[in-house]
């Protein structure tokens, strides 16, 4: 219909077959993707693979590799110079060497075959299992060994091709990379271990197999973990399979090597060089290499130096092979090591610095706890890193760098702020153990409201192995993708050092070729730095980014046993911040005595106050103070104290010497109490056992400086302390604040008298000593888990008995057998009560320590209710619940305190102060302090042995308030005795004569008489600098100026004048306004000042005199006004 119509058929194509040519079935995924491993599988296949490709040559022995090795004795690290004078004895591969710690160094004369000369890439191989370091012959470090083969190889440098003999050095340290344990890397070390050199060779390396090497391991990891159902891990096993067949088919030749790698690049692109990284496309993922060296761990102190150089000297090596790694590192105590002991490698660190490939990062001192160290401990951490850094390197560090710390105190952000940081970097909460942490970026904020931008690598980790995975991770577990997608892959060797590898660099090429050729693996960027990621994030939210926040305390689930373990350590690390503190006050006051008409050749020592600062915080590194190293380090920490101690005890005698007085004590010194704290204290002292003089005196000041010593006589119902057995075995302590009955070895009432107000509840047990069962799921020096709690078992006394009977001061002694090998005696006392002054329930506990995982704790029911609980953190409060009702409170069934804690209502409440100890917990109404552990990883005798701490129930009318945290440091700052020099012009206290032992003291202070020269007659600068107006506000810390030109010490330029910095802080929580009061000193201006003492903000302006209605007579003179925000930590810098 409609016409006609011509049909075509189209030509048929000559390039689809009509016939079948044979089946073809469909690949079983399973298997061909299993078949992968045979490629590079080192096992039954081995020689058929790759892996023999690698290496086209290879020359041993002693005709091409002569050894000769020198042991230095008993464990000693000499220097290159020491060591090489030395007579060095044959030696040869096959041999062994140790013990444990040794050190071995060998002479290496090295000769390259002929046949192996024009190869193109030659490498030294040395492997005894154990860390080492290659030196030229020159005594410069060239390379850093781990052994056990990783980073084995050591590059031959051209000159080596000569056909000529060429010596270099190795320094064998007879440790692996995680120490000296056998089997699991935590256990105690083995003292007596012996390792084997069993390689020293040249190896010739087939580079083009290499590069296949990884371009097939990027590949495999491609078809493994894209998901399965996606185009590109399908194709990834294509890749890999036609490279494998590709191999074969050409019997494994260079020339089927090239071919492979021209398959594999149709999945990569060009990964052959740094400019993978030049395409301009937006990357997710930027790479930073990092090198985390625990400052000693598994290792001694002295073993972490030879660390530092073996690792750093690589990643120099390493930046100019790969330009585009960008390498960080922190803690500026190794820095300072590697200057000292490794001067040329000091140097190229230095000029890569400059080059800004290698970043000096993290502003402080070392990678330290934060938990435990003392406020002023952490502003100094970040003091003498940054001036470190800024000294050295002329950069300060904009970014804290934290990544392996085993919780982040709440005070961070804002000391962080005043340290000139604004970001902040760490990981470990993705270790926690029973919930999530819900972010990834996010500000951080602390409790004055001060905020750091917060990263945590979603990787999860700071020492990634740069694998395909890591990278992937990086965008999949992200939990902040909402704000921000970008992060940050922190990728090296860490824990025992090394750093990134050029194996790192070689999978990362890859990965990013991945990323640009095929897709779906997140982009990553190496050539910027850490700061370069934060200063694009900063920008972000300049721009309207609104991070998530969270307030307070980032805690660690995880390692709560950390506030406990290694008593002594702990203790060592309390009394030195409180003698620092000491010290720069009395020394600084010696430098200011001219402005009271004073004249003096004594000299701000800065270089011995440096050198203690320096060793106290080295000791705060996060697994020396928390308890988590093996013993050696708390020999090396014992003898670090001492030292400090030392030093300290000597700069005391000269400060007090300069000021009047004299610590030698005599039968005819005028004695007076030294009160170093700035507000009035009122105390029964013990005096020295100095004949005629009486057992106790009353110490009395209204201010700082010197307190006068008053005999006491009385027996006056009111002002005295009694005890006495009321009945068999029941005790009763007394005071006019206090009535105690200590029943069976505890307190079974605590009663208030003016309050009417029993403290204990009923049938309950106060200062009771409980022990538990303490294993935990695997890392004993550091974990205590939540199931210890169901083992608690009560410890009953085996004698009470009255050890003093007043009437100045009654106690109880209490002895208590833990185990046939440990005990305990407990000393209940109770003074009597001074006027107005607030009075505790004190204990002294001599602990003989000898158990295997147990927990010793004491126990505090008190009749108070509240949800929470109130602790002391560095210059703050941290407030924790008192319930289980989410994993999240539970979770904190142990936590950190410092000099106190407390549970209060509104009207009333109770204190618990302590001298030395860190762990703490509440559980309804029962406080709980921490006393020692007994874990035997990695030290297996860890607290083994004689201890003693003090603490204290301190009740009190109201709520929480500025007279616990005084009481607190009152406890922790015993008053010092010293006597009056001869020749002092202004004696302010008098010695106790007997004719004045019947002086009477009453209940209220105004009663009191002073005897001779009231110390406000003439002005002195040992009562100048208090704050008043505000109780709450504690004038922590008084020094002088880093760089004032009579202190500093020439490493930054020198300002001129003197200076007086004051640290202040707001200890509960309100916005408060005061008066910083300096009396008779002579003050020309007043800045705010950062943690760095830069100036911010001038006050002068606001300089107004003190009369006596703001603090009596001792108040007159001058002073500032002040005002700090809730919390504020303060710096103010006082012009003369």
């Amino acid at each position: 219909m409609g016409g006609d119509t011509t049909r075509s058929m189209p030509a048929a194509s000559n390039e689809y077959a009509r016939l079948a040519a044979g089946p073809v079935g469909k690949q079983i995924h399973s298997i061909y993707q299993s078949r992968l491993r045979q490629f590079t599988d080192d096992g039954q296949y081995r020689e058929q693979g790759l892996l023999p490709k690698l290496t086209e040559a290879r020359a041993n022995g002693s005709d091409w590799v002569q050894l000769s090795v020198y042991s230095p004795p008993d464990l000693s690290r000499p220097t290159f110079k020491d060591a090489t004078s030395h007579h060095f004895k044959p030696a040869k591969v096959g041999e062994s060497f140790g013990p444990s710690w040794s050190t071995h160094w060998f002479k290496v004369q090295l000769t390259v075959p002929k046949h192996m000369v024009d190869k193109e890439h030659l490498e030294f191989v040395w492997d005894a299992n154990v860390e080492g370091m290659i030196w030229n012959d020159k005594g410069d470090v060239v390379h850093g060994l781990t052994g056990g083969g990783e980073r084995t190889e050591w590059i031959l440098p051209k000159e080596f091709r000569n056909g000529k003999k060429h010596t270099f050095y190795v320094e064998m340290a007879c440790n692996k990379m995680f120490g000296n344990a056998t089997g699991d890397a935590i256990q105690p070390p083995d003292p007596n271990q012996y390792y084997q050199l069993h390689t020293a060779d040249i190896v010739a390396v087939n580079l083009q197999a290499r590069a296949l090497y990884f371009d097939f391991w990027e590949i495999g990891d491609a078809s493994r973990e894209f998901p399965g159902d996606s185009l590109e891990a399908h194709s990834a096993q294509q890749v890999a399979n036609r490279i494998m067949d590709t191999f074969i088919a050409g019997n494994g030749s260079n020339k089927a090597i090239s071919e492979c790698r021209k398959i594999a690049s149709e999945y990569l692109g060009d990964v052959n060089s740094h400019k993978v990284y030049n395409a301009d496309k937006e990357a997710l993922v930027t790479g930073i290499g990092y090198c985390h060296i625990d400052t000693c761990w598994l290792w001694p102190f002295a073993e972490t130096k030879r660390k530092v150089a073996r690792s750093w000297s690589n990643q120099c090596d390493l930046i100019d092979r790969y330009p585009e790694l960008r390498f960080c590192c922190s803690q500026a105590q190794q820095y300072k090591w590697l200057e000292q002991n490794y001067p040329s490698t000091f140097d190229r660190v230095k000029k890569k610095v400059k080059e800004g490939t290698f970043q000096p990062i993290g502003g402080s001192w070392v990678e330290h706890d934060t938990n435990l160290p003392s406020g002023e401990s952490l502003i100094r951490q970040f003091l003498y890193g940054q001036r470190y850094f800024e000294s050295k390197f002329g950069q300060r560090c904009r970014t804290f760098w934290l990544p392996d710390t085993f919780g982040y105190s709440t005070q961070l952000p804002q000391i962080c702020r005043l340290a000139g940081m604004t970001r902040f970097l760490t990981q470990k909460l993705s270790w926690n153990n029973i919930n999530n942490f819900p972010h990834t970026t996010f500000n951080w904020v602390a409790l004055d409201n001060s905020q750091v931008i917060c990263h945590m690598p979603p990787s999860e980790t700071y020492t990634a192995e740069a694998n395909f995975g890591d990278v992937k991770r990086s965008v999949s577990n992200h939990k902040s993708l909402d704000q921000d997608h970008t992060s940050l892959l922190v990728f090296g060797k860490g824990d025992g050092g090394g750093g990134p590898t050029w194996q790192h660099l070689e999978k990362l090429r890859r990965c990013r070729g991945i990323s640009d050729k095929t897709g779906l693996l997140p982009r990553l960027q190496l050539g910027d730095s850490a700061d370069d990621f934060f200063d694009k994030l900063e920008k972000k939210v300049e721009k309207g980014t609104e991070l998530v926040t969270w307030y307070g305390e980032l805690y660690f689930e995880l390692h709560r046993g950390t506030y406990t373990t290694q008593a002594n350590n702990k203790r060592n690390n309390r009394k030195a911040e409180i003698m620092l503190r000491d010290i720069e006050y009395l020394a600084t006051l010696a430098t200011i005595k001219e402005s009271f008409g004073k004249k003096s050749s004594y000299k701000y020592p800065k270089k011995d106050i440096d050198d203690m600062w320096e060793n106290v915080l080295l000791c705060q590194f996060h697994d020396c103070l928390p308890g988590s190293s093996i013993e050696m380090c708390y020999d090396d920490s014992d003898k670090i104290y001492a030292e400090v101690f030392g030093t300290g005890e000597r700069l005391l005698f000269e400060a007090l010497s300069e000021l009047g007085f004299d610590g030698n004590l005599k039968a005819d010194s005028k004695l007076a109490a030294l009160n170093t704290l700035p507000w009035a204290r009122s105390e029964i002292v013990k005096l020295p056992a100095i004949a005629s003089l009486p057992a106790y005196g009353l110490a009395h000041s209204t201010g700082p400086g010197i307190m006068e010593i008053r005999p006491l006589a009385s027996r006056h119902s009111a002002t005295i302390a009694t005890i006495k057995e009321i009945r068999e075995n029941v005790y009763e302590l007394r005071n006019a604040q206090y009535v105690l009955e200590v029943s069976d070895g505890a307190i079974t009432s605590l009663y208030d008298i003016s309050a009417e107000r029993e403290v204990i509840p009923k049938g309950k047990k106060a200062a009771q000593i409980v022990i538990f069962d303490d294993k935990p799921l695997y890392w004993q020096a550091w974990d205590v888990e939540v199931y210890h709690l169901a083992s608690r078992e009560e410890l009953p006394p085996t004698k009470v008995s009255i050890s003093e009977d007043g009437p100045h001061r009654v106690s109880l002694s209490i002895e208590t057998k833990i185990s046939e090998k440990s005990w305990i005696k407990t000393t209940i006392s109770l003074s009597a009560v001074i006027g107005s002054a607030l009075s505790a329930v004190e204990f002294e506990a001599e602990i003989e320590w000898h158990e295997t995982m147990k927990f010793v704790k004491v126990e505090f029911p008190v009749d108070i209710v509240n949800t929470e609980a109130s602790y002391e953190t560095q210059f703050g409060i941290v407030r924790r619940p008192t319930h289980y009702n989410t994993t999240w409170d539970m979770a904190k069934f142990e936590v950190c305190c410092h000099k106190w804690a407390d549970l209060s209502e509104a009207t009333y409440g109770v204190s618990i102060l302590n001298d030395s100890k860190y762990g703490f917990a509440v559980a309804g109404n029962v406080m709980r302090l921490s006393v020692l552990r007994a874990p035997k990883a990695p030290d297996a005798h860890a607290d083994m042995g004689r201890h003693k701490v003090r603490y204290a129930i301190f009740p009190h009318k109201g709520a929480l308030d500025d007279k616990t945290v005084r009481k607190a440091f009152e406890f922790n700052n015993p008053l010092r005795i010293v006597g009056h020099k001869a020749s002092t012009e202004h004696a302010i206290s008098n010695p106790i004569h007997q004719s004045e032992q019947n002086h009477d003291f009453g209940a209220s202070s105004s009663q009191w008489t002073p005897t001779l020269v009231s110390p406000s007659s003439s002005p002195s600068p040992l009562t100048s600098l208090r704050i008043f107006g505000a109780p709450n506000l504690i004038l922590d810390t008084i020094k002088r100026g880093e760089d004032d030109e009579d202190v500093s010490r020439g490493e930054l330029p020198v300002k001129k004048g003197k200076n007086v910095i004051c640290r202040v802080y707001d200890s509960m929580g309100g916005k408060s306004k005061g008066v910083l009061a300096w009396g008779g000193l002579k003050v020309k201006s007043v800045w705010k000042v950062d943690a760095l003492e830069d100036e911010i903000e001038e006050l002068s302006v606001g300089m107004c005199e003190v009369d006596g209605e703001d603090g009596g007579a001792e108040g007159s003179g001058g002073g500032v006004k002040i005002a700090l925000r809730a919390f504020e930590v303060a710096t103010f810098k006082l012009g003369l």
